[in-house]
């Protein structure tokens, strides 16, 4: 009879291996997985929409070119029409100058009672001319409106095309917007997961673009809107505005305004994801309500370099860049950005 206690050691084993499996953190293997890609998906996206726009733009100027074509082609016709009614016209005039002389009757009696040859000749002549005069008058009309048939088929596709390429333009931008929309907003969530748990994700490590910038100060955001100002009073904030606001979607990059260190990192409060640089003459900057970081702190950034996505994490009421200018790296000893950008040859 077999020992049920041949290992005695293995159940012990077991639990403890599940309990080390229960313990720790799923969460870090999905980020490894799935946040860095979520937040380089933004970013490529963003780079796609920035495509899509320029071909955009291309197309909506192309479609203007074609908008132009096909309203010449209208004005074309509006004159073709006015010309094959003067043609009518003409047609007209010349069936009733022959009705009242006997259509071509009285020329051939000419020709018949005509004493000389040279009376033959003008009767003759003047049967050929109401001839060619008719025949003209038919030949041009027949041609005007040919060619007002073939115009106006021409003007049809013009105005065929130009739909066309607007309904395009128009798809290709829906479908940008929409990818977009929804990365940013799961970018957002797993923003707003870190600062719940009050523990910041890794920074992300994204290709970021080759912009050698000669001048050593920037904007912290290359395209935005400015929204709230330093200074500026009401209900969403204790006292006063403490720094100036960038309107830019989620998932914006956000650059280090100059060369630096980051001094701090954090989640939670009421800034959400912020990120601190210090600069060289003792000023700190800010970069708060952040969807993701991109650094880590302690480390050396450029002028230009991202440090961050925007997002709308902490006390913010919408997506938006919350930056700062400040003495020190804590809140309340802030300056004007705008001013202080001004004198380092950055204007907002």
């Amino acid at each position: 009879m077999r020992s049920r206690r041949r290992h005695p050691l293995l159940v012990p084993v077991l639990l403890c291996a599940l309990a080390v499996l229960v313990a720790r953190p799923t969460s870090a293997a999905g980020d490894a997985d799935t946040s860095g890609g979520l937040n380089a998906e933004v970013v490529r996206l963003y780079d796609e929409a920035s495509l899509a726009t320029r071909q955009y733009e291309a197309g909506r100027r192309a479609a203007e070119v074609q908008r132009g074509r096909a309203q010449r082609l209208e004005r074309l016709l509006v004159r073709e029409r006015q010309d094959i009614a003067a043609l009518h016209g003409d047609l007209g005039r010349i069936a009733r100058a022959q009705y009242r002389s006997g259509g071509g009757l009285p020329h051939t009696a000419q020709m018949l009672l005509a004493d000389s040859p040279e009376e033959l000749m003008r009767g003759q002549r003047a049967v050929w001319q109401a001839d060619l005069a008719v025949n003209n008058a038919v030949t041009k009309s027949r041609r005007a409106e040919a060619r007002l048939a073939a115009d106006e088929e021409k003007a049809a596709s013009a105005w065929q095309v130009l739909d066309r390429r607007n309904g395009e333009l128009a798809e290709i931008k829906r479908g940008i917007e929409k990818k977009l929309e929804e990365a940013q907003w799961a970018l957002q969530g797993q923003a707003d997961a870190s600062v719940a748990a009050g523990a910041c994700r890794g920074a992300v490590r994204l290709d970021q673009p080759r912009t050698g910038f000669a001048q050593p100060w920037v904007a912290p955001v290359e395209t935005y809107e400015l929204s709230s100002g330093f200074g500026n009073g009401g209900d969403r904030w204790a006292s006063r505005h403490t720094g100036q606001d960038f309107a830019v979607d989620i998932g914006t990059p956000v650059r280090s305004v100059g060369a630096g260190r980051v001094v701090k990192v954090s989640c939670g409060g009421a800034f959400g994801i912020e990120v601190v640089v210090k600069h060289a003459g003792g000023y700190y900057t800010q970069y708060a309500h952040l969807a993701a970081v991109t650094v880590e702190q302690g480390e050396r950034v450029a002028a230009g370099q991202w440090v961050g996505q925007s997002g709308t994490t902490g006390n913010s009421t919408g997506p938006h860049l919350h930056f700062e200018v400040r003495l020190t790296p804590q809140l309340g000893s802030g300056v004007d950005p705008r001013e202080w950008l001004a004198t380092r040859g950055v204007r907002l």
